[in-house]
């Protein structure tokens, strides 16, 4: 831009403020007319009535015309400055090479934010190290979703005291910082800056952006502390850096927090109300991986498929409602504007069809038609849906306020099954929930017995303080009959996973090898379509049409015959190496073989 440019741009802006600052003052003007004319009005009217000692202090103090006397008012010159707040520059590296430990628990999500919270440290200059002994800064990211999740957390925190107290006897080595982050660090702060002395930094979910900071902090030995929740952050600027590169797998976050408001659950709290991240924020991490070599991709969320991007560009974009499967409902009013999960899950199967694509934590209320038939549609998504159903009696739903009625999730299960005849489906339940009565846990062992799902995370019942139910209802069903309740859970479950997967013996299934076996250097590991784990001898073995060997390595989609099952696993041999796109063109009814293992262990009951 030329010179003159600029000064023509400067002189018309003076311009304008001109104009504001002569409107404004006319205005000022008018308003201290109109104040002059009600103050004489209030006097009139007070001067006809007694005056008390009370009345007679008001009328002789000033009134609020004289608040305005002086038009051509002038700003203060000597404002007060604000309290300096020790933000870091962002020219400054504060990490100077030092170590930070990454000691993760709980879901998914936490795993995704720990990639977040090294993309930011390590744009500060930190290192990364597996060795807690070396470590100058240790980061706890953790769950609170359960009273055992933060037993282990602060079980965690005594042994890291110790190691702590080991390192400050040695010279010359600087003292060691410990943090909580997370959700618990969003309950518990209160309790953990009194109880936990040793904690040097405690960081909600919504402030890893301010971690650089409060490592600052923690240099002048104070107890640096961010717990503010956000009603827009979503980490959409900030590409993760995986702390694993050599994984074949990936989480890319699509939303945090919950709107659904379930009685038993601490998320809202901890996590905030929903919000979405950019559609095309995502897309980039998706390609971004595609590159990389990633095969399988999960995008996650606390309510995944209640997805809609609502930024400024898409409001308007689509208008088109949030559908609900038929006979759930909300507490909160329906959403419109902008794009849809069904829209993002289209366009992310889209970016590479070598790609396997899952998605998790939904609500069963977010799948309408039209996820499912972008599901049914794309060979690359897998056909295996989580359907946490929590109970399996309405009266208990209704007091878990979960939205829906046993008779509503069982008719959704049956119209899933007629759109993908294939799918597998998982759930989440939870037992000795307030006021379950034993007829009560006897419709969820029948609903688990009429739907068979090849996957369950079962659960007793763990109240959690800031919940509705903390307030509304009392954690009656004793300790021991949760268990006892549990354990009946657990026995049912293994029994028709184990059914399931052994009715899958003889099967040739694609599988897309992860690495090692946990128990078994001779051995690989990897997962059907099902998200089943699959175990086989490495070795090596042909493409699919040729004849030269190779060794079997992770990211491969290898066939594999099944010759061995029990609840939890499938074992099998390898016969060659595909692509996902062949294997399902030719195997186009692979899929109808799964649908016919429900079919026949329902034939068994």
């Amino acid at each position: 831009m030329s010179l003159s440019r600029i000064t023509k741009r400067c002189i018309s802006q003076q311009c304008i403020i001109k104009r504001l600052f002569s409107q404004s003052t006319s205005r000022f003007s008018a308003v201290k007319d109109n104040i002059e004319d009600v103050d004489n009005k209030i006097i009139q009217s007070k001067s006809s009535k007694p005056v008390t000692v009370a009345r007679k202090r008001l009328l002789d103090g000033p009134n609020l015309s004289e608040f305005f006397k002086n038009e051509n008012l002038k700003l203060q010159e000597n404002i007060p400055e604000n309290e300096v707040i020790p933000y870091l520059q962002s020219t400054r590296k504060f990490g100077e090479r030092r170590k930070v430990y990454f000691d993760v628990y709980g879901c998914q999500m936490n795993v995704n934010d720990t990639e977040i919270i090294w993309s930011i440290l390590k744009a500060n200059d930190f290192l990364q190290t597996d060795n807690l002994n070396d470590a100058d800064v240790v980061l706890i990211i953790t769950c609170a979703i359960r009273e055992g999740a933060e037993a282990k957390i602060w079980n965690r925190l005594e042994y890291l005291k110790g190691i702590r107290n080991k390192k400050a006897k040695q010279k010359n080595l600087p003292q060691m910082k410990i943090g909580i982050l997370g959700c618990m660090a969003e309950r518990l702060k209160h309790r953990i800056l009194e109880k936990e002395k040793a904690v040097d930094i405690i960081a909600g979910p919504d402030s890893y952006k301010d971690l650089p900071r409060l490592l600052a902090l923690t240099n002048d030995n104070e107890t640096a502390i961010n717990v503010m929740l956000s009603l827009d952050e979503t980490y959409a600027d900030i590409m993760p850096v995986r702390l694993n590169e050599d994984s074949v797998t990936a989480f890319v976050s699509i939303m945090r927090g919950c709107d659904n408001m379930c009685t038993y659950c601490i998320v809202p709290f901890t996590r905030g109300r929903e919000r979405s991240r950019p559609l095309n924020s995502i897309l980039n991490e998706v390609h971004q991986l595609s590159e990389q070599g990633v095969k399988e991709i999960t995008l996650l969320g606390q309510n995944v498929n209640s997805y809609r991007d609502l930024s400024e560009a898409n409001v308007y974009i689509n208008s088109n409602p949030t559908n609900l499967a038929k006979g759930f409902k909300t507490v909160y009013k329906n959403k419109t504007g902008g794009f849809r999960f069904a829209d993002l899950l289209e366009k992310v199967a889209d970016i590479d069809p070598e790609i396997r694509i899952r998605f998790t934590s939904p609500h069963p209320k977010d799948f309408p038609d039209e996820v499912l038939h972008v599901i049914q549609s794309k060979s690359n998504i897998c056909k295996n849906l989580h359907l946490p159903a929590q109970s399996g009696n309405s009266n208990v739903l209704e007091r878990m306020r979960r939205g829906y009625t046993r008779e509503a999730y069982l008719d959704l299960v049956e119209h899933i099954r007629q759109i993908l005849p294939s799918v597998a489906l998982s759930s989440d339940f939870i037992c000795g929930f307030c006021g379950e009565t034993d007829e009560e846990f006897n419709d969820t062992l029948s609903l688990m017995q009429t739907v068979c799902y090849n996957t369950a995370y079962l659960f007793s019942y763990s109240m959690r303080e800031k919940t509705t139910a903390h307030r509304r209802y009392k954690d009656d069903v004793p300790q021991h009959v949760k268990q006892k309740r549990l354990e009946q859970m657990i026995k049912l479950y293994r029994s028709i996973a184990e059914r399931i997967n052994c009715s899958q013996i003889g099967q040739l299934q694609l599988i897309l090898v992860e690495g090692k076996s946990k128990r078994s250097d001779t051995h690989l590991q990897g997962r059907n379509d099902a998200n089943i784990k699959v175990i086989f001898p490495t070795g090596e073995i042909p493409e699919e049409s040729g004849d030269s060997l190779e060794m079997i390595k992770p990211g491969d989609y290898i066939v594999v015959q099944i010759n061995n099952a029990n609840s939890q696993i499938l074992k099998g041999i390898p016969l060659y190496r595909t692509t996902l796109g062949k294997f399902l063109n030719k195997n186009t009814n692979m899929y109808d073989r799964y649908s016919n293992d429900y079919l026949k262990y329902n034939s068994m009951l």
